[in-house]
């Protein structure tokens, strides 16, 4: 049986085309990531996720950002809604750690009720004062140390409801004065300055997953982004010693240059483990599924390893996690 190819895909609405499923049964992709144009309701979210599942026969990784505050793509009135994550980790740092905890408690127990395994959360990157709004108050600190202990505290409360974590951005979307959306970041700081970006990723190199920005660092490579920059990814495995299966951010952002087939060939060349193609668009997703690969090597280790990660949920009353987290923020955390 041949390895799932080193991608990761979405789909262009709630429930899969024909087109769709011929293309990813053929395309094998290693996982697949969910939008809002893909959630209309829970039953509806099942549905898919078994549907993806059954067209590449096997239990493939299923993800999503849902973060809270602007970045959320199940919201109410069927799901809870969050204020954004820089509100709750702005308090005490234990009245935050704990916050934190709870909060993705209970966002792990609904992605896990809807067959949603992956959540793409914590964010690493440390705010700085030039930070674009595109990441803003999704941001957890403005301390390496503070980002550092509030992401374990995401890690914690996912984990505790059965869904994997991913940190991001790798280096660190911290210094980032425009919208990798839209153009490309470039960080101008000395190798010494570099490292605030760098620590909260060090104290998080034990993460199963992790995701790259989009960016010039100039002071490693200022030249290529890091999501294909081969001295950029070489510093996230040997400086970092992050050993867990490696991600681009999206591959059609506006940060990158090129067809989407050759940002895909120059990613994984570079050394990321997977691509990851978000917008469902057919004519891209074939061009991105031409130039990847089945997993191999590390990358397939890897993948292989984050697989057999129990998706184990421990058992807790919701009520009184949500009850907490209320009397510790005064959010009201129900649907």
């Amino acid at each position: 049986m041949s390895a799932p190819s080193a991608v990761i895909f979405g789909a262009s609405g709630p429930r899969l085309t024909a087109e769709e499923k011929a293309f990813f049964a053929d395309a094998d992709p290693w996982g697949f990531i969910l939008f809002a144009r893909n959630v209309e309701d829970p039953d509806q979210v099942r549905a898919l996720t078994a549907e993806m599942r059954e067209v590449v026969g096997r239990a493939a990784p299923v993800l999503v950002d849902q973060e809270g505050g602007r970045v959320q793509r199940f919201r109410p009135p069927l799901w809870r809604k969050f204020r954004p994550a820089m509100e709750d980790a702005s308090r005490p740092l234990a009245e935050a750690a704990e916050a934190l905890v709870l909060r993705y408690r209970l966002i792990a127990a609904e992605l896990n009720a809807l067959g949603v395994d992956v959540n793409c959360a914590p964010l690493l990157d440390v705010a700085a004062p030039e930070l674009t709004d595109a990441i803003g108050d999704r941001a957890i600190g403005r301390d390496p140390a503070t980002v550092a202990a509030l992401g374990h505290s995401v890690r914690r409360g996912l984990m505790a409801g059965g869904v994997l974590p991913v940190v991001k951005h790798l280096p660190g979307y911290g210094r980032a004065a425009v919208d990798p959306h839209e153009a490309l970041p470039v960080t101008r700081v000395s190798r010494d300055q570099l490292e605030i970006d760098l620590a909260p990723f060090r104290a998080h190199a034990d993460a199963p997953m992790g995701m790259t920005a989009h960016l010039i660092v100039e002071c490693v490579d200022d030249e290529y982004p890091a999501t294909t920059s081969g001295p950029v990814i070489d510093l996230i495995r040997e400086e970092i010693g992050f050993d867990g299966l490696l991600m681009t951010d999206d591959i059609s952002m506006g940060a990158l240059s090129g067809a989407v087939a050759e940002r895909t060939a120059e990613s994984l060349d570079a050394g990321v483990d997977i691509a990851l193609h978000c917008n469902g668009d057919m004519d891209e997703m074939t061009a991105v599924a031409t130039a990847a690969r089945p997993l191999a090597g590390d990358a397939l280790r890897r993948a292989e390893a984050v697989d057999a990660i129990p998706r184990e949920v421990e058992e807790i009353d919701l009520d009184m996690v949500a009850a907490r987290y209320e009397m510790i923020t005064g959010e009201l955390a129900n649907a």
